[in-house]
């Protein structure tokens, strides 16, 4: 299909357009899109004979303050972690009388993600790396 192209309404061809009596020049209508593929290269594998360590548990630990009531901290230790009432009540026990209180362990990511909603809910919360 020859397409023709005026100026501005006037009626008049534009230089460089084709004509109705024109050639129609399929290669310079068609598009080339070079496409490069990645071919998949061989890496060596290094020689060893260690085996990684696994990452040991984290410890969340609660810390004892002068600000949350207990019956607070046993609320909100029931209410993130799903304990029921009486180990919630045993953990704020261990917070008050010994200081802490180590109320969940795991990946690190997920022990960063308990202290984070621990300090939401106004305690004072740390991790540790277990050893």
């Amino acid at each position: 299909m020859d397409r023709f192209v005026t100026s501005r309404g006037h009626g008049k061809p534009r230089a460089g357009a084709k004509s109705a009596t024109g050639c129609h020049n399929k290669a310079s209508d068609s598009l080339t899109v070079s496409v490069s593929t990645a071919l998949p290269t061989e890496v060596e594998r290094p020689e060893t004979n260690e085996l990684p360590e696994p990452d040991m548990p984290w410890l969340v630990i609660v810390w004892n303050d002068p600000i949350n009531l207990m019956s607070y901290v046993t609320y909100v230790l029931q209410k993130l972690f799903g304990y029921s009432r009486a180990k919630a009540h045993k953990l704020m026990l261990d917070v008050h009388y010994k200081g802490r209180a180590v109320v969940s362990s795991g990946p690190k990511e997920r022990a960063e993600l308990d202290v984070a909603r621990l300090h939401q809910h106004g305690l004072w919360a740390t991790m540790e790396h277990s050893s």
